[in-house]
């Protein structure tokens, strides 16, 4: 009994958050307040005023990371009402994605390696633009803590949405097709989020991408540690 109440107060107090984060975000569309960086800084500052562990806080918060899955499900609607173009440009999304996924792999392995962090951690570094729930599997199957995963992909998620706008007005990139690859495969589903903001195909396109992403990136991960000697 107690340990549901406990449950049922953490789900009304992140829940909270995140819906008083999203009217600040709409008040001051600024990529730096947008409501899932937010509201995570808002529940970790929560959780040190009151002396709440992580595993506690997980008695609830485990009931919404159970809406991951269906959430990245539910990203099948767009890709449904915009099948036609998708089919269209195939090929120019595949290529992007395939550059995107290794640019970020290899990009990963080569600042690790210049800075000497050593090799766990440059293993975890390797999925950190794919989605959360493959990243681990990848973390895992390479033989490393996926909670460093779980990190790595946070900050990149965190640094696409808050730094893509800014790439992508100065590379001058308009297109939508564009937009979305790059949301997609640089910052997997919290891009794909960012991306709504751009319009219905954007976001099919970055859905597109993240998910050509984890499939692609399950595959060539090991294989690029291994080329790196890793």
């Amino acid at each position: 009994m107690q340990q549901s109440l406990i449950a049922i107060i953490i789900i009304i107090v992140t829940v909270t958050a995140y819906l008083l984060m999203t009217k600040v975000y709409t008040r001051f569309p600024n990529p730096i307040l947008i409501p899932v960086l937010t509201t995570t800084i808002l529940i970790i500052l929560l959780l040190i005023f009151f002396h709440i562990t992580y595993e506690e806080y997980m008695i609830g918060g485990k009931w919404i990371h159970s809406l991951l899955g269906p959430a990245v499900v539910a990203l099948a609607l767009p890709l449904y009402k915009n099948r036609h173009i998708l089919l269209s440009y195939i090929l120019p999304i595949i290529t992007g994605v395939l550059i995107g996924l290794f640019s970020g792999m290899v990009s990963g392995i080569l600042i690790a390696k210049v800075f000497g962090i050593n090799r766990d951690l440059i293993l975890s570094i390797i999925p950190k633009s794919i989605t959360t729930p493959v990243a681990i599997q990848i973390a895992a199957d390479l033989g490393v803590e996926p909670s460093m995963t779980i990190v790595f992909v946070m900050i990149a998620g965190f640094s696409g949405v808050i730094l893509g706008p800014i790439i992508l007005k100065w590379a001058r990139i308009n297109s939508p097709i564009g937009k979305g690859m790059a949301f997609g495969s640089a910052a997997h589903a919290l891009g794909t989020s960012k991306a709504f903001e751009y319009g219905e195909l954007t976001a099919s396109i970055s859905s597109v991408s993240m998910t050509l992403c984890a499939v692609l990136g399950s595959v060539f991960g090991p294989i690029v540690a291994w080329v790196f000697h890793i």
